[in-house]
Protein backbone atom coordinates (compact mmCIF):
# COMPACT_ATOMS: atom_id res chain seq x y z
CA UNK A 1 0.00 0.00 0.00
CA UNK A 2 1.27 3.46 -0.83
CA UNK A 3 1.74 6.17 1.72
CA UNK A 4 -0.78 9.04 1.78
CA UNK A 5 -0.60 11.12 -1.36
CA UNK A 6 0.62 14.65 -1.36
CA UNK A 7 -1.85 17.48 -1.18
CA UNK A 8 -0.98 21.13 -1.67
CA UNK A 9 -0.65 21.50 2.10
CA UNK A 10 2.65 19.62 1.68
CA UNK A 11 3.91 22.24 -0.72
CA UNK A 12 5.67 25.04 1.20
CA UNK A 13 3.45 28.12 1.21
CA UNK A 14 6.38 30.16 -0.10
CA UNK A 15 6.50 27.92 -3.18
CA UNK A 16 2.80 28.52 -3.75
CA UNK A 17 3.66 32.23 -3.77
CA UNK A 18 6.42 31.66 -6.33
CA UNK A 19 4.02 29.64 -8.48
CA UNK A 20 1.40 32.38 -8.28
CA UNK A 21 4.03 34.95 -9.24
CA UNK A 22 4.64 33.15 -12.51
CA UNK A 23 0.94 32.41 -13.01
CA UNK A 24 0.00 36.10 -12.51
CA UNK A 25 2.51 38.36 -14.23
CA UNK A 26 1.32 41.33 -12.16
CA UNK A 27 2.89 39.71 -9.07
CA UNK A 28 6.31 40.23 -10.67
CA UNK A 29 5.97 44.00 -10.25
CA UNK A 30 8.25 45.73 -7.77
CA UNK A 31 5.49 46.43 -5.24
CA UNK A 32 5.07 42.69 -4.61
CA UNK A 33 8.74 41.68 -4.59
CA UNK A 34 9.19 42.12 -0.85
CA UNK A 35 6.58 39.41 -0.24
CA UNK A 36 9.20 36.87 -1.34
CA UNK A 37 11.00 37.38 1.98
CA UNK A 38 7.95 37.37 4.27
CA UNK A 39 6.80 34.30 6.23
CA UNK A 40 3.27 32.98 5.66
CA UNK A 41 1.33 30.81 8.10
CA UNK A 42 -0.97 29.29 5.45
CA UNK A 43 -2.56 29.94 2.06
CA UNK A 44 -5.11 32.38 3.50
CA UNK A 45 -2.28 34.37 5.07
CA UNK A 46 -0.57 34.49 1.67
CA UNK A 47 -3.75 35.65 -0.08
CA UNK A 48 -4.24 38.34 2.56
CA UNK A 49 -0.67 39.61 2.06
CA UNK A 50 -1.13 39.84 -1.71
CA UNK A 51 -4.47 41.65 -1.41
CA UNK A 52 -3.02 44.10 1.11
CA UNK A 53 -0.18 45.03 -1.26
CA UNK A 54 -2.44 45.14 -4.31
CA UNK A 55 -5.27 47.14 -2.79
CA UNK A 56 -2.90 49.58 -1.07
CA UNK A 57 -1.50 50.43 -4.51
CA UNK A 58 -4.95 50.41 -6.13
CA UNK A 59 -6.38 52.85 -3.59
CA UNK A 60 -3.47 55.23 -4.25
CA UNK A 61 -4.10 54.97 -8.02
CA UNK A 62 -7.83 55.25 -7.52
CA UNK A 63 -10.47 52.54 -7.30
CA UNK A 64 -12.03 51.48 -10.57
CA UNK A 65 -15.47 52.87 -11.27
CA UNK A 66 -18.33 51.65 -13.41
CA UNK A 67 -21.81 52.79 -14.30
CA UNK A 68 -24.33 51.17 -11.97
CA UNK A 69 -28.05 51.79 -12.66
CA UNK A 70 -30.45 52.57 -9.83
CA UNK A 71 -34.12 53.53 -9.92
CA UNK A 72 -35.69 56.17 -7.67
CA UNK A 73 -38.33 58.90 -7.48
CA UNK A 74 -36.84 62.28 -8.41
CA UNK A 75 -38.04 65.90 -8.26
CA UNK A 76 -35.89 66.82 -11.25
CA UNK A 77 -36.07 64.09 -13.92
CA UNK A 78 -32.81 62.75 -15.31
CA UNK A 79 -31.66 59.55 -16.89
CA UNK A 80 -34.38 57.26 -18.21
CA UNK A 81 -37.93 58.19 -17.16
CA UNK A 82 -39.93 55.09 -16.20
CA UNK A 83 -43.41 56.18 -17.37
CA UNK A 84 -45.19 52.92 -16.53
CA UNK A 85 -43.76 52.81 -13.05
CA UNK A 86 -44.51 56.51 -12.48
CA UNK A 87 -48.17 55.98 -13.45
CA UNK A 88 -48.42 52.87 -11.29
CA UNK A 89 -47.09 54.70 -8.24
CA UNK A 90 -49.01 57.94 -9.06
CA UNK A 91 -45.81 59.89 -8.51
CA UNK A 92 -46.83 62.77 -10.84
CA UNK A 93 -49.46 63.90 -8.34
CA UNK A 94 -46.52 64.55 -6.02
CA UNK A 95 -44.59 66.30 -8.82
CA UNK A 96 -42.09 63.44 -8.96
CA UNK A 97 -41.08 60.89 -11.61
CA UNK A 98 -39.55 57.45 -11.36
CA UNK A 99 -36.20 57.54 -13.16
CA UNK A 100 -33.39 55.08 -13.76
CA UNK A 101 -30.02 56.80 -13.48
CA UNK A 102 -26.56 55.41 -14.21
CA UNK A 103 -24.17 56.43 -11.45
CA UNK A 104 -20.42 56.34 -12.11
CA UNK A 105 -19.44 54.79 -8.79
CA UNK A 106 -16.73 52.82 -6.98
CA UNK A 107 -19.50 50.48 -5.82
CA UNK A 108 -18.62 48.16 -8.70
CA UNK A 109 -18.71 44.37 -8.88
CA UNK A 110 -14.89 43.92 -8.75
CA UNK A 111 -14.62 46.20 -5.70
CA UNK A 112 -17.49 44.39 -4.00
CA UNK A 113 -15.83 41.02 -4.57
CA UNK A 114 -12.53 42.27 -3.18
CA UNK A 115 -14.13 43.89 -0.14
CA UNK A 116 -16.16 40.78 0.66
CA UNK A 117 -13.08 38.58 0.31
CA UNK A 118 -11.06 40.89 2.57
CA UNK A 119 -13.81 40.67 5.20
CA UNK A 120 -13.73 36.88 4.92
CA UNK A 121 -9.95 36.80 5.33
CA UNK A 122 -10.12 39.19 8.30
CA UNK A 123 -12.03 36.48 10.18
CA UNK A 124 -9.75 33.63 9.09
CA UNK A 125 -6.60 32.23 10.64
CA UNK A 126 -4.13 34.83 9.41
CA UNK A 127 -1.27 36.82 10.91
CA UNK A 128 -2.50 39.43 13.44
CA UNK A 129 -0.58 42.26 11.75
CA UNK A 130 -2.15 41.41 8.39
CA UNK A 131 -5.61 41.26 9.95
CA UNK A 132 -5.08 44.77 11.31
CA UNK A 133 -3.89 46.05 7.92
CA UNK A 134 -6.89 44.47 6.19
CA UNK A 135 -9.28 46.26 8.53
CA UNK A 136 -7.55 49.60 7.90
CA UNK A 137 -7.91 49.11 4.15
CA UNK A 138 -11.56 48.14 4.56
CA UNK A 139 -12.17 51.57 6.06
CA UNK A 140 -11.24 53.00 2.63
CA UNK A 141 -14.02 50.93 1.05
CA UNK A 142 -16.96 52.37 3.01
CA UNK A 143 -18.76 53.32 -0.21
CA UNK A 144 -18.48 49.78 -1.58
CA UNK A 145 -21.15 47.17 -0.91
CA UNK A 146 -20.79 43.43 -0.34
CA UNK A 147 -21.69 40.32 -2.31
CA UNK A 148 -22.63 36.76 -1.41
CA UNK A 149 -19.33 34.98 -2.02
CA UNK A 150 -21.12 31.65 -2.47
CA UNK A 151 -22.98 32.94 -5.53
CA UNK A 152 -20.37 34.95 -7.40
CA UNK A 153 -20.08 34.83 -11.15
CA UNK A 154 -16.31 35.11 -11.47
CA UNK A 155 -16.44 35.88 -15.18
CA UNK A 156 -15.61 39.58 -15.33
CA UNK A 157 -14.73 41.73 -18.30
CA UNK A 158 -11.40 43.52 -18.18
CA UNK A 159 -10.18 46.48 -20.18
CA UNK A 160 -7.28 48.90 -19.92
CA UNK A 161 -9.10 50.81 -17.16
CA UNK A 162 -9.42 47.83 -14.80
CA UNK A 163 -6.64 45.50 -16.03
CA UNK A 164 -4.92 45.72 -12.63
CA UNK A 165 -7.92 43.94 -11.11
CA UNK A 166 -7.41 40.70 -13.05
CA UNK A 167 -4.81 39.33 -10.66
CA UNK A 168 -6.61 40.67 -7.55
CA UNK A 169 -9.83 38.91 -8.55
CA UNK A 170 -7.84 35.75 -9.25
CA UNK A 171 -6.43 35.84 -5.71
CA UNK A 172 -9.94 36.44 -4.34
CA UNK A 173 -11.17 33.38 -6.22
CA UNK A 174 -8.34 31.35 -4.72
CA UNK A 175 -9.03 32.63 -1.19
CA UNK A 176 -12.79 32.14 -1.31
CA UNK A 177 -12.44 28.56 -2.57
CA UNK A 178 -9.89 27.86 0.16
CA UNK A 179 -12.20 29.01 2.95
CA UNK A 180 -15.19 26.91 3.93
CA UNK A 181 -18.37 28.14 5.54
CA UNK A 182 -19.32 25.81 8.39
CA UNK A 183 -22.90 24.90 9.21
CA UNK A 184 -22.85 27.39 12.06
CA UNK A 185 -23.75 30.92 10.89
CA UNK A 186 -20.90 33.40 11.15
CA UNK A 187 -18.25 30.74 11.61
CA UNK A 188 -15.47 30.47 9.02
CA UNK A 189 -13.24 27.42 8.90
CA UNK A 190 -9.88 27.62 7.16
CA UNK A 191 -8.70 24.86 4.88
CA UNK A 192 -4.93 24.56 5.23
CA UNK A 193 -4.81 23.17 1.70
CA UNK A 194 -6.25 23.88 -1.72
CA UNK A 195 -8.09 21.13 -3.53
CA UNK A 196 -6.54 19.34 -6.48
CA UNK A 197 -8.64 21.21 -9.04
CA UNK A 198 -7.43 24.60 -7.81
CA UNK A 199 -3.83 23.46 -7.58
CA UNK A 200 -4.03 21.94 -11.05
CA UNK A 201 -4.98 25.33 -12.52
CA UNK A 202 -2.18 27.07 -10.63
CA UNK A 203 0.27 24.34 -11.68
CA UNK A 204 -0.68 24.74 -15.36
CA UNK A 205 -0.37 28.53 -15.27
CA UNK A 206 2.90 28.30 -13.34
CA UNK A 207 4.56 26.06 -15.94
CA UNK A 208 3.41 28.29 -18.78
CA UNK A 209 4.47 31.46 -16.94
CA UNK A 210 7.87 30.04 -16.01
CA UNK A 211 8.87 29.05 -19.53
CA UNK A 212 7.37 32.24 -21.00
CA UNK A 213 9.53 34.40 -18.74
CA UNK A 214 12.72 32.45 -18.19
CA UNK A 215 13.22 31.22 -21.75
CA UNK A 216 11.81 34.13 -23.72
CA UNK A 217 13.92 35.06 -26.72
CA UNK A 218 15.33 31.53 -26.89
CA UNK A 219 12.21 29.39 -27.10
CA UNK A 220 8.70 30.39 -28.13
CA UNK A 221 6.16 29.40 -25.48
CA UNK A 222 2.48 29.01 -26.41
CA UNK A 223 -0.50 26.81 -25.63
CA UNK A 224 -2.12 26.94 -29.04
CA UNK A 225 -4.71 24.47 -30.23
CA UNK A 226 -3.58 21.55 -32.33
CA UNK A 227 -5.89 20.76 -35.26
CA UNK A 228 -7.15 17.26 -35.97
CA UNK A 229 -5.40 16.17 -39.15
CA UNK A 230 -8.21 14.05 -40.48
CA UNK A 231 -10.93 14.44 -43.09
CA UNK A 232 -13.83 14.57 -40.63
CA UNK A 233 -12.76 16.60 -37.63
CA UNK A 234 -16.16 18.04 -36.72
CA UNK A 235 -17.38 17.06 -33.27
CA UNK A 236 -13.96 15.92 -32.05
CA UNK A 237 -12.66 17.28 -28.73
CA UNK A 238 -10.43 20.35 -28.72
CA UNK A 239 -6.73 19.62 -28.46
CA UNK A 240 -5.09 22.41 -26.44
CA UNK A 241 -2.02 21.37 -24.45
CA UNK A 242 -0.86 23.41 -21.47
CA UNK A 243 2.57 24.38 -22.84
CA UNK A 244 4.13 24.16 -26.31
CA UNK A 245 7.86 24.95 -26.53
CA UNK A 246 9.25 25.67 -30.01
CA UNK A 247 12.75 26.84 -30.97
CA UNK A 248 12.15 26.75 -34.72
CA UNK A 249 13.69 23.31 -35.09
CA UNK A 250 12.19 21.16 -32.37
CA UNK A 251 8.79 21.19 -30.63
CA UNK A 252 8.02 19.93 -27.12
CA UNK A 253 4.40 19.59 -26.01
CA UNK A 254 3.98 19.56 -22.21
CA UNK A 255 0.80 18.69 -20.37
CA UNK A 256 0.66 19.45 -16.64
CA UNK A 257 -0.82 16.76 -14.41
CA UNK A 258 -1.69 17.39 -10.77
CA UNK A 259 -3.27 14.34 -9.14
CA UNK A 260 -3.73 12.98 -5.65
CA UNK A 261 -2.43 9.70 -7.07
CA UNK A 262 -0.13 9.75 -10.07
CA UNK A 263 -0.19 6.00 -10.77
CA UNK A 264 -3.12 3.67 -11.33
CA UNK A 265 -3.16 0.24 -9.72
CA UNK A 266 -4.49 -2.91 -11.34
CA UNK A 267 -3.95 -6.66 -11.11
CA UNK A 268 -0.54 -6.47 -12.77
CA UNK A 269 0.73 -3.76 -10.42
CA UNK A 270 1.17 -0.02 -10.96
CA UNK A 271 0.81 1.57 -14.38
CA UNK A 272 0.70 5.11 -15.73
CA UNK A 273 -2.68 6.70 -16.42
CA UNK A 274 -3.56 5.26 -19.80
CA UNK A 275 -5.84 8.16 -20.81
CA UNK A 276 -2.96 10.61 -20.36
CA UNK A 277 -0.66 8.55 -22.57
CA UNK A 278 -3.34 8.32 -25.26
CA UNK A 279 -3.87 12.06 -25.02
CA UNK A 280 -0.18 12.91 -25.44
CA UNK A 281 0.23 10.40 -28.28
CA UNK A 282 -2.66 12.12 -30.08
CA UNK A 283 -1.10 15.56 -29.51
CA UNK A 284 2.30 14.70 -30.94
CA UNK A 285 0.99 12.74 -33.92
CA UNK A 286 -1.41 15.47 -35.00
CA UNK A 287 1.20 18.20 -34.44
CA UNK A 288 3.70 16.21 -36.53
CA UNK A 289 1.13 15.80 -39.29
CA UNK A 290 0.25 19.51 -39.16
CA UNK A 291 3.90 20.54 -39.61
CA UNK A 292 4.45 17.97 -42.37
CA UNK A 293 1.39 19.28 -44.23
CA UNK A 294 3.06 22.70 -44.22
CA UNK A 295 6.29 21.26 -45.59
CA UNK A 296 8.13 21.27 -42.24
CA UNK A 297 9.99 18.12 -41.26
CA UNK A 298 10.62 18.82 -37.60
CA UNK A 299 11.06 16.81 -34.43
CA UNK A 300 7.96 16.80 -32.20
CA UNK A 301 8.17 15.38 -28.68
CA UNK A 302 5.74 15.20 -25.79
CA UNK A 303 5.93 15.18 -22.00
CA UNK A 304 3.48 14.44 -19.22
CA UNK A 305 4.78 16.47 -16.27
CA UNK A 306 3.23 15.28 -13.00
CA UNK A 307 3.46 17.09 -9.68
CA UNK A 308 5.31 14.67 -7.41
CA UNK A 309 3.37 12.99 -4.61
CA UNK A 310 4.40 10.96 -1.55
CA UNK A 311 3.50 7.71 -3.29
CA UNK A 312 6.07 4.92 -3.34
CA UNK A 313 5.92 4.66 -7.14
CA UNK A 314 6.24 7.73 -9.35
CA UNK A 315 5.58 7.92 -13.10
CA UNK A 316 8.86 8.05 -14.99
CA UNK A 317 9.96 6.92 -18.40
CA UNK A 318 10.78 7.82 -21.97
CA UNK A 319 9.38 6.07 -25.03
CA UNK A 320 9.79 6.12 -28.80
CA UNK A 321 6.28 5.98 -30.20
CA UNK A 322 6.30 5.73 -33.96
CA UNK A 323 9.22 8.13 -34.30
CA UNK A 324 8.09 10.57 -31.60
CA UNK A 325 9.78 10.87 -28.22
CA UNK A 326 7.29 10.88 -25.33
CA UNK A 327 8.51 11.31 -21.77
CA UNK A 328 6.85 11.06 -18.39
CA UNK A 329 8.40 13.04 -15.53
CA UNK A 330 7.57 14.30 -12.03
CA UNK A 331 8.28 17.77 -10.66
CA UNK A 332 9.06 17.95 -6.94
CA UNK A 333 7.31 21.06 -5.60
CA UNK A 334 8.32 20.28 -2.00
CA UNK A 335 11.85 21.70 -2.22
CA UNK A 336 13.58 25.08 -2.34
CA UNK A 337 12.50 27.00 -5.41
CA UNK A 338 15.93 26.99 -7.13
CA UNK A 339 15.59 23.20 -7.19
CA UNK A 340 12.21 23.47 -8.92
CA UNK A 341 13.63 25.93 -11.45
CA UNK A 342 16.57 23.59 -12.03
CA UNK A 343 14.25 20.69 -12.88
CA UNK A 344 12.29 22.84 -15.34
CA UNK A 345 15.48 24.15 -16.97
CA UNK A 346 16.82 20.62 -17.28
CA UNK A 347 13.80 19.70 -19.42
CA UNK A 348 14.74 22.39 -21.93
CA UNK A 349 18.39 21.35 -21.94
CA UNK A 350 17.43 17.75 -22.67
CA UNK A 351 14.95 18.46 -25.44
CA UNK A 352 16.55 21.57 -26.95
CA UNK A 353 20.32 21.02 -26.96
CA UNK A 354 22.10 24.13 -28.14
CA UNK A 355 19.30 26.48 -27.03
CA UNK A 356 20.64 27.00 -23.52
CA UNK A 357 23.21 29.71 -24.27
CA UNK A 358 22.25 32.98 -22.60
CA UNK A 359 19.53 31.61 -20.33
CA UNK A 360 18.93 34.09 -17.50
CA UNK A 361 18.42 33.66 -13.79
CA UNK A 362 14.98 32.77 -12.54
CA UNK A 363 12.70 35.37 -11.00
CA UNK A 364 13.55 33.97 -7.55
CA UNK A 365 17.11 32.80 -8.14
CA UNK A 366 18.10 34.14 -4.73
CA UNK A 367 15.19 32.41 -2.95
Amino acid sequence: MTSPAMTSSRIPVRNVYYMLSYAFRALQEQQYRKLATEPFDNIADLCAAILIQGMSAQIKRGLSREYVPHTDELDSPRGKIEITESVRKVTMSRKRLVCTVDDFTVDSRPNRIIKSTMLLLAHADINLIRRTRLRRLLACLDNVGRVDLRRIDWRLRYDRNNQTYRMLIGICHLAVNGLLQSSRPGKTLLMDFLDDQQMHRIYEKFLFGYYSREWRGLINTTHHRIPWMCSAGDGLPIMQPDVVLDNGRDVLIIDAKYYTRTMQRNFSGYTMHSANMYQMFTYVKNKTAQLAAGGEERTVSGMLLYAKTDEERQPDGEFDMGGNRIAVRTLDLNQDFPGIAGQLDDIVMRFFPGSTDGVGCSLFSDA
